[in-house]
Parts: C-alpha cells; structure tokens; sequence
C-alpha cells in the first residue's frame, strides 16, 4: 500500500499469496481491477493514513514499495501511515520498505538534468532541496510531437537513522537495510534504501 495500478499485488496473488491492495486513485484502481480480482486478490479504495478497521492485526506483511512515501505535506502525517502498518500487522509481520535514501541521494544530488526519450521527447528535470525540512522538489518539463507540458512535485527524504526511529516509536524493528534491490548492505553513498522491519511481539 498504495497499490496503485496492482503490478505488484496481481503478481503476489499469481504467486499464491492472499493480497489486499489499497489505494486512493480511482482511475489506479480501476486499471488494478482490468487485470484481475478473485478470492486472493482484493482491492480497496481508501487513504494511507486511516485503514480500514477490520484490518486490525489481519496481515503477515505490509509492502510500500518504489518511493511511495513522504509525499504528504506534513511529517506527521507520514507517521500516522507507519502507525496505521503497525496496527493492521500481526504480532511478528513483517514491513517492506523501499524508497530514496536522503544520504546517497544528497551524496550525487544534481540540480538539474534532461536526456531524450525513444520516442523524441526531450524530458528536463529541475531540482531543490530544503535540509531543514527535507523535502525535495522536481520541476519536470517534457517537450515532444505528441505532447509537451510541465509539472512539479515534492517529496519528504528520510535518512535510514530517522525512519527506523520513526518504526521503532510504533513498535517496528528494523532487521536488515539493503541497497535498494540488491543483497549489498546500504550505505551512505546508497541512493535508494529497502528496509525490512519486525513488529515486536
């Protein structure tokens, strides 16, 4: 959770878990449903920070997973989401999270790039950075035949220290920090983070 479109929850389901998907986007939601539902596969429209209450202790694991968090305008509201995991996981589930790592993204930060897509769009980035709130801000302009425009968005970047603080205060141990998909142990110089977490018991 968020599910968006369910690539990863239809593959999860296929795979013979029994998956509950949620997510706040109708349209994502709709596009989840075109590749299909069944007794292993649910989904739910709602908000991140207030699950559904039957969900109290129901699940083995949470995944959040490809930058999915942070985008909220205020930190507590990101501590409300990791509230809500902790409540819907059973006594020993476990929380897959992947996202940026403030540090390595910090280590190679550029202040703006742009390259050409296959099919001739010239896509430019333009980027800011607060490090008292840390939010970091993209300024997005695409240029191409089709179609051309620009759009901004902003996301809140964790240090791996701060939000294993964060689990920890909803009971969430951190047991293992990777270096984005791979088996190498995160470091600083890390530009993405996949944490495996523990409720306590």
């Amino acid at each position: 959770m968020p599910c968006g479109q369910g690539r990863h929850a239809h593959l999860l389901a296929e795979a013979g878990y029994d998956v509950d998907g949620l997510d706040l986007s109708r349209e994502l939601l709709a596009r989840a449903k075109e590749r299909g539902t069944g007794p292993q596969l649910r989904y739910t429209r709602g908000d991140i920070r207030g699950l559904p209450g039957r969900w109290t202790r129901r699940f083995d694991a949470v995944l959040n997973l490809f930058t999915s968090f942070g985008f909220f305008l205020l930190p507590s509201d990101d501590d409300r989401v990791v509230a809500e995991w902790a409540r819907v996981l059973k006594p020993g589930g476990t929380l897959v999270w992947h996202g940026g790592n403030r540090d390595g993204v910090m280590r190679r930060f550029l202040s703006r790039d742009w390259w050409l897509a296959d099919d001739h769009t010239m896509i430019g980035h333009e980027r800011s950075f607060d490090a008292l709130s840390g939010v970091l801000t993209v300024r997005s302009t695409w240029r191409g035949r089709r179609s051309s425009g620009e759009r901004e968005h902003r996301i809140r970047l964790y240090s791996a220290t701060h939000l294993s603080e964060m689990l920890a205060r909803h009971g969430l141990v951190v047991e293992a920090a990777y270096d984005g998909w791979t088996e190498r142990p995160l470091s600083r110089r890390s530009g993405e983070m996949l944490l495996v977490a523990r409720k306590e018991a």
